[in-house]
């Protein structure tokens, strides 16, 4: 959890906050998406992660996705924003968040893919057609548009 939200917890306990997270539906030379597997929720979802005071989309977006994966993106696309209902979650200890997503998809990258960090345990790609069981609820909604190949940018 980043030093905003950590203080913000300390003075509004679990009331929503809201957030603003960034997230990258990264793509292999077989079109294929990446997902990684979360520990704390033991589902798939994108690489990614929330904002720290004064980023910007594109630096929280290459640190996060650095920090999950140990790969370096390059020319990031935007593929969506979403808001509205999907963003509502509250989390098992209470915690409750507005979440407002930017989504990004990415086709080049270079590294070696690491498999298991602090946030994941491992680092899968997933044709359209056969994508992992469970989505993380929160992020299902970017991941099935991907999946239906709808026409970016997607604003919701």
């Amino acid at each position: 959890m980043n030093d905003y939200i950590q203080t913000m917890r300390s003075m509004i306990g679990h009331e929503r906050l809201i957030t603003v997270g960034c997230g990258a539906i990264i793509e292999d030379e077989e079109g294929r998406i990446l997902l990684q597997r979360r520990k704390d929720q033991n589902n798939w979802c994108l690489p990614g992660g929330l904002m720290e005071i004064g980023e910007t989309f594109m630096e929280t977006l290459h640190r996060e996705v650095l920090e999950e994966t140990d790969l370096i993106i390059e020319g990031p696309e935007l593929f969506g924003i979403y808001s509205g209902d999907i963003g509502l979650r509250e989390y098992p200890n209470g915690d409750k968040i507005f979440s407002v997503q930017i989504i990004f998809r990415v086709t080049s990258y270079h590294g070696e893919l690491k498999q298991e960090g602090l946030e994941s345990s491992e680092h899968r790609f997933f044709p359209r057609d056969s994508l992992p069981q469970p989505l993380n609820p929160g992020q299902a909604a970017f991941i099935l548009d991907w999946a239906e190949g709808l026409k970016a940018p997607i604003v919701r």
